[in-house]
């Protein structure tokens, strides 16, 4: 839906490629050479950077390339991330009032927003991922267009395993303001933007069901998904970067300070070689 709406907008013609789910980026490749593209512009669907998301798949796209189009028959140029784009920021902001207009007139004011993405390892963040400092940044933008009317926090949610993850935990920030007598808590999805598992499921049921049994009243704004002004954002930063003619942003070009992975200085140095090529 995003590919055709979008396609309305731009003369282009989009592929979408998935790290774990079908079509995979070296199926969307293999479609791109049959189809003759020669000219590519890697969008990320994740509106905030990190190199445990548009980093790796950035990673896995170099990979596929190095089998599938290793003459670098196709020229690349990469969109990374737009954490304040003003649409983004609008369509975000849209739907947190739609979801407001909900609310009695008395009970609306009381509302706390609750901001939630997904966490990352503390291992990862203190490496120098830039993720925490983008998600509160699009935070931050969406509250200023909202005029700061409801008090609110950014929680971080999907934590696995025994290490330690970026708190606090979304489920642990419910029971915290259920103790503090809070009554109303509206979510936002706000590093995710379309339905999965974690906005279906871990937010809408898991978390859900704990507000119920915490006596709060617990909502949860809709995803982006196809929303008209998320896909204009899209487009508009697709033609943006297109009459720029520039490959890559000076931001992707940066490595974190304690980067370990070889393959982040590969992918950057290809990325960045493709700007005397378009």
């Amino acid at each position: 839906m995003w590919s055709e709406r979008q396609g309305q907008l731009l003369p282009t013609r989009a592929f979408v490629a998935f790290r774990y789910a079908s079509p995979l980026t070296e199926e969307a490749l293999e479609e791109m050479k049959k189809a003759g593209v020669k000219r590519a512009v890697a969008l990320t669907l994740y509106p905030q950077y990190s190199c445990s998301t548009t980093g790796s798949s950035l990673n896995q796209l170099w990979r596929s390339l190095q089998t599938i189009d290793p003459k670098n028959e196709i020229k690349w140029s990469v969109i990374d991330r737009y954490p304040t784009h003003a649409k983004l920021i609008d369509a975000f902001a849209r739907n947190i009032e739609k979801s407001l207009a909900g609310y009695s007139e008395a009970d609306r004011k009381n509302v706390v927003l609750l901001f939630s993405a997904h966490s990352l390892p503390m291992s990862v963040v203190n490496r120098g991922d830039p993720y925490p400092a983008e998600v509160a940044a699009t935070v931050h933008q969406v509250m200023n267009r909202l005029g700061n009317t409801n008090p609110y926090r950014l929680v971080w949610q999907s934590q696995v395993g025994p290490s330690q993850w970026l708190g606090p935990k979304t489920d642990q920030a419910i029971e915290g303001y259920a103790k503090q007598g809070v009554k109303h808590l509206l979510a936002i999805p706000i590093a995710f933007v379309s339905d999965h598992v974690e906005t279906l499921f871990e937010l809408d049921i898991e978390y859900g069901h704990l507000a119920k049994e915490k006596g709060i009243d617990f909502r949860r704004v809709e995803s982006l998904n196809d929303n008209a002004i998320f896909i204009e954002a899209l487009a508009d930063l697709v033609n943006t970067h297109l009459k720029s003619h520039t490959s890559i942003s000076t931001q992707l070009l940066l490595r974190c300070p304690s980067c370990s992975n070889a393959t982040c200085g590969k992918t950057k140095s290809f990325f960045e070689g493709q700007k005397s090529m378009i």
